[in-house]
């Protein structure tokens, strides 16, 4: 059987060999990296670019790199090169604070594009900052928020017709891998005269969003998961072109303005995307990220997004063969089924502890989730055996019940 999966796997590996990126990134040697969801790998190009910045730029520049080196620019620059990726049109993307702040920006600016509307549906399950968020958001514009899951929304919003202001949910469930349908609620919205905004952090860099083709309204990510941008990475910000003028959003800061440098004390938000900005960007994170995105170069997200679904069927495979019993929660079915499978085990925390001692890192989720993220910019379907064949062994061994792998540490 195992000699049957090599062999797969070498012909899966040829067969996507035009979407290998491997080589642009640096990546331990032996290791199996599976938690590029939580954070992605270093890509080659980010080291020169940082320390060009840093020596350079600001070491010899100074401040005239505002504008020597368009540091100004950065945010809808990079903006643009996320568009690109998420299937949006150049000026409808900023790269701008986190994605709670972004999140925020979204819902709390939503009325001034459809004013007298009040409820906002989200997901009860979402990631929490999401809920935290859409909590605060709804408090601060006084609207009124109701959780109902994604799979139940479309009913729901046709129920509350001319009431729903917004529909807010993750294009991927963190947990579960599972992928929620953004053209049919988006379509159920805008059906009653609504609008969405989906959080992208799980499927941006590995789905083909399609932002323009579906008419997504509002939306949101972040930059240091499948984007690669490095920890604490800049998130964005999208806005649709017909919705740029009427929109405003609550966190009015300087950078946002429409004559930044004139130093009034009214505020006139920028036109475009750029009122979607507030203050002074960190530029070596931001500047970080541009070099990262250089690693779609040449790539459509077409087919990545098959290559993410070759690998993650794979392991699936391999599963079935090497660890039967395994409990999966991600859907089977590649239509409901992102970039991640997910499996459960009352031990989940262990299980993945004994996997890192291994060389296979993924990452824990409570309460018994073993989640196990795919990039398929640089895994191949070779690391996707290994990672099982490693995964049989922990649970035939019984490697999880050792105390050190059963030992809480501070970021699980």
């Amino acid at each position: 059987m195992t000699s049957t999966l090599t062999s797969t796997a070498h012909r899966l590996d040829e067969l996507h060999r035009s979407t290998d990126r491997r080589d642009r990134f640096r990546l331990p040697a032996g290791v199996v990296y599976l938690d590029g969801n939580s954070l992605g790998a270093l890509p080659s190009a980010v080291t020169a670019v940082v320390t060009d910045v840093v020596e350079r730029q600001w070491g010899q520049d100074l401040i005239a790199s505002w504008n020597t080196h368009d540091w100004w620019g950065a945010q809808t620059r990079v903006g643009d090169a996320i568009g690109a990726i998420v299937g949006a049109a150049p000026g409808q993307v900023v790269c701008s604070d986190s994605t709670s702040v972004n999140l925020f920006k979204a819902i709390a600016g939503a009325p001034s594009l459809r004013p007298g509307r009040t409820v906002v549906l989200t997901d009860p399950d979402s990631f929490p900052t999401d809920l935290y968020i859409a909590e605060s958001a709804c408090r601060t514009a006084n609207l009124t928020l109701e959780l109902v899951p994604p799979a139940e929304a479309a009913q729901r919003i046709d129920e509350l017709g001319t009431d729903l202001l917004v529909a807010t949910y993750s294009s991927v469930d963190y947990r579960t891998g599972e992928l929620w349908d953004l053209p049919g609620i988006t379509r159920a919205a805008h059906a009653v005269g609504g609008l969405v905004c989906w959080d992208l952090c799980h499927s941006a860099g590995v789905l083909d969003v399609a932002l323009d083709a579906h008419e997504v309204d509002l939306a949101v990510g972040c930059g240091y998961k499948y984007l690669n941008g490095g920890p604490g990475a800049p998130a964005f910000l999208h806005v649709a072109h017909r919705h740029q003028g009427d929109f405003r959003q609550p966190l009015t800061g300087w950078n946002g303005h429409a004559t930044p440098f004139a130093m009034s004390p009214d505020y006139v938000p920028a036109p475009g995307i750029s009122r979607g900005r507030v203050g002074t960007p960190p530029l070596l994170s931001m500047l970080a990220l541009e070099a990262a995105l250089t690693a779609y170069d040449g790539l459509g997200l077409a087919d990545l997004r098959r290559r993410s679904l070759s690998l993650t069927g794979f392991l699936l495979d391999c599963l079935d063969v090497l660890v039967p019993d395994v409990a999966v929660a991600t859907p089977r079915e590649e239509a409901r089924r992102g970039s991640q499978v997910s499996l459960r085990h009352p031990h989940a925390y262990a299980v993945v502890q004994a996997l890192i001692a291994r060389g296979v890192i993924g990452d824990f989720r409570e309460p018994d989730i073993v989640r196990l993220g795919f990039a398929p910019l640089y895994l191949s379907h070779a690391d996707v055996l290994r990672a099982a064949e490693h995964l049989a062994a922990v649970l035939r061994g019984g490697e999880h019940t050792r105390p050190e792998h059963r030992a809480r540490a501070t970021v699980t």
